[in-house]
């Protein structure tokens, strides 16, 4: 669900019940990862991305992307794709995922190359995108991710990892 419309939440299954500053977030499976982020109502994952532990839970998704990149979906395909995580207060975080010879690798800042595809959007977002619980063109149709450059390679960028099923 794209709105963050979580009418169903059950206290005690979502992101609220973590200890995010002593939780090894790398023992979290992403099917357990993507279950968590779905309980949680949008104002908590929003609440929690803005707070003390955004940088570290962001830091963990774009390490997993590397270990959840699908070499066979992406084929010979090269891009470099610049991440931009936009917070409170004007707050950027910025990533880069450079797929390329049947690998991902993710930079945690910008770098001087040109990316191909420049994705826009707030940490909540990405979450549910990572997560399972939100599509990228929902995302992109209701503005809530902004797109700038190869909008073909945006439409199928997550096909390129195996991300759960929540």
């Amino acid at each position: 669900m794209v709105t963050g419309d979580r009418s169903a939440h059950v206290p005690g299954t979502g992101l609220d019940t973590l200890d995010l500053g002593t939780l090894d977030l790398g023992s979290v499976e992403p099917a357990e990862f993507a279950r968590i982020v779905k309980a949680t109502p949008a104002r908590q994952t929003a609440r929690i991305m803005a707070g003390p532990h955004r940088r570290r839970v962001l830091d963990e998704l774009f390490r997993r992307m590397e270990t959840l990149f699908r070499p066979d979906a992406a084929g010979d395909r090269e891009a470099l794709v610049r991440w931009r995580i936009t917070g409170e207060g004007g707050a950027v975080d910025t990533y880069e995922t450079h797929i390329a010879h049947r690998r991902c690798v993710v930079t945690a800042h910008v770098t001087d190359r040109t990316p191909r595809l420049t994705l826009t959007m707030a940490a909540p977002e990405l979450l549910r995108l990572a997560s399972g619980n939100a599509s990228g063109p929902a995302l992109y149709l209701v503005r809530r991710l902004k797109a700038q450059g190869d909008l073909r390679l945006a439409g199928g960028l997550m096909h390129y990892f195996d991300l759960p099923r929540p």
